[in-house]
């Protein structure tokens, strides 16, 4: 009798040899850029800066990629050595909700320097909700306040389903600009939305309860006062400030478990 032996299973060469599985999630913010690479977790918070010539210049101001060459070399010099050699890495990126199309339009244009496989974006309020590990079967209010912009977004069942935004954001506190001031935006932007909101989903969210994140989440001026003047529980995400990148970063994992994804979303 002759036994056929079963080919042996194929070892599973882990990052960064598997050119199958690097994957980057970028959150390309206005003062800081965040990187996640697949096999080490967070390498990057840096500013968000290039260097022309002989000085610094912003490619990304409040929400908007203005000099998408200067965003592509800063990736290169930033990411470029970190990568495999050979490999073509699944890139995420997080994108503003609101003027989102041309931000991931200039997005994917400035990620081509890193030879990706595919390119994903992610609205920024659904990367936070995947961070804090939110229920998404119910509605949910996100308020994110960076640096330079502050969203306020709605989403049902894991989808977009209203946002406001107002460019101000933490890197504005001063002189001219107070933590009150910005919190008047946030409730100014909520209050607008639950108005104008014909179902119930904007009420049954702020029952619930915001989620935070963002810079404005680490400063307990701007999470004590809000609880208050919208008459909610605030509850700021871990690690509020990473949290839009880390919540690419789960995603970039599901889709890893789906080789067969290949093109832009």
């Amino acid at each position: 009798m002759i036994r056929r032996s079963r080919p042996a299973a194929r070892r599973h060469i882990p990052w960064p040899l598997c050119r199958r599985c690097s994957g980057i999630a970028l959150d390309l913010g206005s003062a800081r850029t965040r990187a996640w690479i697949a096999g080490r977790g967070v390498v990057l918070d840096v500013p968000t800066v290039t260097f022309p010539g002989n000085g610094a210049l912003h490619p990304i101001q409040r929400g908007t990629i203005v000099d998408t060459p200067g965003t592509a070399r800063m990736l290169d010099r930033l990411l470029g050595p970190r990568l495999p050699r050979f490999g073509r890495p699944l890139v995420v990126v997080t994108a503003p909700v609101l003027d989102g199309l041309a931000f991931r339009t200039e997005a994917r244009t400035a990620v081509e320097i890193l030879r990706p496989r595919a390119v994903l974006t992610v609205p920024g309020a659904r990367a936070v909700a995947l961070a804090a590990g939110a229920d998404h079967a119910r509605p949910l209010l996100v308020v994110d306040i960076g640096a330079h912009l502050t969203e306020v977004v709605l989403l049902a069942e894991g989808a977009v389903t209203d946002a406001r935004r107002t460019a101000l954001g933490t890197g504005d506190l001063g002189d001219d600009t107070t933590p009150e001031q910005l919190t008047d935006a946030v409730v100014d932007m909520v209050t607008a939305m639950l108005r104008q909101d014909r179902t119930s989903l904007t009420r049954t969210a702020l029952r619930r309860g915001i989620l935070l994140a963002g810079g404005g989440a680490l400063r307990p001026d701007i999470t004590q006062d809000l609880p208050g003047r919208l008459g909610c529980p605030v509850q700021p995400v871990p690690s509020p400030h990473t949290a839009a990148v880390r919540g690419a970063a789960s995603l970039l994992a599901a889709e890893h478990h789906h080789p067969s994804a290949t093109g832009t979303a």
